[in-house]
């Protein structure tokens, strides 16, 4: 038997859409409300904590649109969270992603639906990309935090 795929984007069909970063599920994190998973990863690149909670309420394109703008991170390998500088390629930058995606996972019903809805099924973002100096989240990245969290019974109880 064949093992369904599902590929993960915001134009999607049910479940991909709700599993997308850009779908509005809405979530507070470590004291700042997000609008979205998007909102969240694009508030990473502002080293203000203002300006980067303005940004985490910010859904789908108009996140992604706010957060191309700044590219420094790309150079210097930099991201911030709440004043704190981490290293895009590190464990406390995949910790910091893994415990904002439990996170949104706890607080959105829809989205534990959805992610429930997918299992058996092996994820992808075919749209993704893979280099961590191109995108503030890789596709690898993106697909691991989503499998982690499948494998969360508690998530489903």
């Amino acid at each position: 038997m064949e093992q369904k795929i599902i590929d993960i984007h915001s134009k999607g069909e049910y479940p991909a859409n709700v599993l997308s970063n850009f779908y509005p599920n809405e979530f507070e994190f470590e004291g700042v409300r997000c609008g979205s998973m998007e909102g969240f990863l694009q508030s990473l690149k502002f080293k203000n904590p203002t300006k980067q909670a303005a940004v985490a309420m910010l859904v789908g394109k108009e996140a992604k649109k706010k957060g191309k703008r700044k590219f420094l991170w790309k150079m210097t390998g930099n991201i911030y969270w709440r004043g704190e500088r981490i290293k895009r390629e590190s464990i406390p930058f995949l910790s910091l992603i893994s415990r904002a995606y439990a996170e949104m996972a706890r607080q959105s019903t829809e989205f534990r639906i959805a992610l429930k809805s997918t299992l058996g099924a092996k994820l992808v973002h075919s749209i993704g990309k893979n280099d961590t100096k191109k995108t503030i989240l890789t596709e690898g990245e993106f697909i691991y935090c989503l499998d982690l969290l499948r494998e969360d019974v508690s998530l489903y109880v």
